[in-house]
């Protein structure tokens, strides 16, 4: 298991007000947290700085999370195996959705209406537990 505190957690996030939130609670419940703001960006802090965990959301300008997450799968052994989970408006049936599950495990998935901050958390928690 991962000690919270050591542990850093990269967001890949477009929508300030969403990766501000996501900041302040993760880092509230201990983590360490990176951001981007695009794939782009986002693909080159986590092939930089190796967080342990990405939230990656899917529709972003200049690389979008499915892209960031494909190159990320394809760089190494440890792209390979970060866990990812996915923050989307699509629905889970969406073609893109489905195939990113998958194909490019681990991968796990939240509808952004869906969710509240502390499931996101929760759900962080528990993925690393298994880590």
């Amino acid at each position: 298991m991962i000690e919270q505190n050591k542990t850093s957690i990269l967001v890949v996030e477009d929508e300030v007000l969403i990766s501000t939130a996501l900041t302040d609670e993760l880092k509230d419940t201990g983590f360490k947290v990176l951001t981007a703001e695009n794939g782009e960006q986002g693909l080159k802090i986590a092939l930089n700085d190796k967080p342990h965990l990405i939230l990656l959301d899917i529709l972003m300008p200049v690389m979008n999370g499915i892209t960031m997450m494909e190159k990320l799968r394809e760089s190494g052994e440890w792209g390979k195996k970060v866990p990812i989970i996915l923050l989307t408006n699509l629905s889970p049936n969406e073609d893109k959705i489905i195939t990113a599950i998958s194909k490019d495990a681990p991968v796990y998935y939240f509808i952004k209406s869906d969710w509240k901050l502390s499931d996101i958390a929760e759900k962080i928690k528990e993925v690393l537990a298994h880590k």
